[in-house]
């Protein structure tokens, strides 16, 4: 994953804007989550998919990426990009231009190109001045990203849940009513310290799944209400699911397709304020194939009534 291009992994340009990113990777996340894809590589394509987002995502890791490459995370904050691809390319000259390697003083390399000897470590060691020569000093780890793919129920119970990431279990306390873009922090599990310094912390970024009956825009939720045309033309008090179970609600008289039916305090819960709503949207329904019963009274009702649904009133 090292030498893998993160703009590859993703599928976009190195121009991308930060939607089209975080498009790209919805698109793949969905795909290949091992909770929606049981293919035996799919765990792992989502690992590569991960980091690449967590590195793109971020205006500022995004561009230390672009300017150090795979180096990004190990390279101090107050490197130049500049003397850092000197270093680079003066690096490279021998091996891409059939120079030669020897050892050179204090077991170091040198690498040759007509006739001129560039240490290495001189060259890297000025770049790092006031670190010493060998180490840099204690550093605090990097926090870290990753998203946290839920179904609409999960989200809404909460509860505990084991997840792994590159390798590593987590136990994570997922709060009842999170919502998507909602982060959850699991302090001191980011990147590791060197030389004492303390740990980053690791955020997990709730991401709700599609879902096929609730659609969650912040707290609430909407959920489609079949109707048959005589509850909705007379009224009817109708069941309907929700994600915390079953609830009635009052459908009013002359209740027409696409009309919302407001619940109030039925969508996603909220530990720290008000709850969301829950909207319960009418879609009346006729039989696909009526009996002789039912297509003689629909006739009748026809015959009967006056009702113009396409004249203006």
């Amino acid at each position: 994953m090292a030498d893998r291009d993160f703009y590859d992994v993703l599928g976009v340009p190195r121009t991308a804007t930060q939607d089209e990113i975080q498009r790209a990777y919805r698109k793949l996340a969905r795909t290949y989550h091992p909770d929606m894809n049981k293919d035996p590589g799919a765990e792992e394509r989502f690992k590569e998919i991960s980091e690449a987002y967590d590195a793109l995502s971020d205006p500022e890791k995004r561009r230390r990426y672009d300017a150090f490459g795979p180096d990004f995370r190990q390279v101090p904050p107050d490197v130049d990009p500049e003397a850092w691809a000197r270093a680079r390319a003066g690096a490279g000259m021998g091996a891409g231009a059939g120079g030669r390697r020897r050892g050179g003083p204090e077991g170091g390399d040198t690498w040759f190109q007509g006739g001129e000897g560039i240490d290495i470590d001189d060259l890297l060691g000025s770049m790092f001045a006031g670190r010493g020569r060998r180490g840099w000093g204690p550093v605090p780890g990097a926090d870290q990203e990753a998203e946290l793919m839920l179904s609409v129920e999960e989200a809404y119970r909460g509860g505990r849940r084991r997840i792994t990431l590159d390798g590593r279990s987590y136990e994570v306390n997922i709060p009842a009513g999170v919502i998507d873009g909602q982060r959850i922090r699991l302090a001191g599990q980011g990147g590791q310290g060197t030389e004492g310094a303390p740990a980053g912390d690791l955020y997990l970024v709730v991401r709700l799944a599609p879902h096929p009956r609730y659609r969650v825009e912040g707290r609430d939720i909407t959920v489609d209400l079949p109707l048959a045309p005589w509850e909705a033309a007379l009224g009817a008090s109708v069941a309907v699911e929700t994600p915390g179970g079953e609830a009635k609600v009052k459908v009013p008289a002359g209740t027409s397709c696409g009309r919302r039916l407001r619940l109030r305090g039925r969508g996603m819960p909220n530990p720290r304020g008000t709850p969301g709503d829950l909207f319960a949207e009418a879609k009346v329904m006729v039989p696909a194939r009526p009996t002789d019963d039912e297509r003689r009274l629909f006739e009748q009702l026809a015959a009967a009534s006056s009702f113009d649904p396409r004249r203006r009133s």
